[in-house]
């Protein structure tokens, strides 16, 4: 069965990752996974690290590491700002490996509850999710 298709954007601080018709998006916000279909009412949402998908068909998916930001879905239209947007096949497992060792090693060395603690705990959260992804490639 066909779906709708509705345009989708994914903008980077690099550029443009995406940006093409889509019959649904499938991400993760702060309070669980979301999927969106054409039509769907207004949303903003504060996005967490995941593997995005982007159905552009039922068998042709696009897929990216993505790391934390913002979606916006209005008027037929899914944009979605984030810090980063990776191909699954570009990511280098050893250096995820390395960027989330150094994460944690920060953290804990980090004052408990300072703006320092919580950036490394962010990050880490970002690594662990890319790694996740990177192993199931």
């Amino acid at each position: 069965m066909a779906h709708t298709k509705f345009e989708c954007q994914v903008l980077t601080p690099e550029g443009e990752a995406f940006n093409g018709e889509v019959e649904m998006v499938s991400t993760r916000t702060g309070v669980g996974s979301l999927s969106i279909l054409a039509n769907h009412a207004p949303l903003m949402g504060m996005l967490e690290p995941t593997e995005l998908r982007l159905y552009k068909t039922e068998s042709d998916i696009v897929r990216f590491a993505q790391s934390e930001g913002y979606l916006q879905m209005a008027d037929n239209q899914c944009l979605l700002l984030v810090e980063d947007a990776i191909a699954p096949d570009q990511l280098d497992r050893s250096d995820i490996e390395e960027k989330l060792r150094s994460c944690e090693q920060e953290a804990e060395r980090a004052e408990e509850g300072s703006e320092e603690r919580l950036r490394h705990e962010r990050d880490a959260r970002r690594w662990k999710a890319f790694l996740g992804i990177a192993s199931s490639t």
